[in-house]
């Protein structure tokens, strides 16, 4: 496991097209979710701890703020040829047993991730009604064993100033996680192999 940080996509940056199957068999579109007041994107994975860490907050974020006009869509970019439990199909199972209510999209030629330049799992972005990044970065200060609750408190504040018409907070955290795994040769210019600290 390599422990890496967001790259911290500038903000003000247009959310990346993408087309991508979701574990329903349907296909999502940038277009079908970003017709709300904000759009939530997440890179994340089914093996990573630090996803598995926070799997019960996304299911409560998407549900705490569906009704406010926020969507969310997972995005699953890792190479399935050396981290099977990653799949199609066992992303299909993962969204059952977490109980994830919002897309969880297959990314598998890596060009999506490659276009938000994510880094990690997970890796989080939010998109005002105009499309425009106004955050990126952590969930929260939770990580696996370092004993503190997960309470999705940073994204939840990102959240509700943009809701109430106000600037997405100034200071904005990487978030960390695993690495991507990319598939061999694709490794793009901003990934860290060395990770982080």
């Amino acid at each position: 496991m390599v422990k890496t940080a967001s790259t911290m996509l500038p903000l003000g940056t247009l959310a990346p097209d993408f087309r991508l199957p979701n574990v329903d068999g349907s296909i999502v579109s940038l277009h079908d979710v970003a017709d709300g007041k904000a759009l939530v994107v997440v890179f994340m994975c089914n093996h990573c701890p630090f996803v598995k860490h926070v799997a019960e907050e996304l299911v409560r974020l998407s549900r705490d703020y569906a009704s406010q006009g926020v969507k969310l869509v997972g995005i699953s970019s890792n190479d399935v040829s050396t981290y099977p439990d990653d799949s199609p199909e066992a992303m299909k199972e993962e969204a059952k047993v977490q109980g994830y209510d919002f897309p969880y999209l297959y990314d598998e030629t890596q060009d999506v991730a490659q276009a938000y330049r994510a880094a990690c799992t997970p890796d989080f972005f939010v998109f005002d009604a105009h499309r425009k990044l106004v955050y990126r970065g952590q969930l929260d200060d939770s990580r696996p064993k370092n004993g503190l609750p997960v309470t999705g408190k940073d994204l939840r504040n990102a959240l509700d100033l943009i809701l109430s018409g106000q600037s997405a907070p100034a200071e904005q955290r990487p978030s960390i996680g695993c690495n991507i795994k990319w598939h061999a040769g694709k490794e793009p210019s901003y990934f860290n192999p060395s990770g982080v600290q």
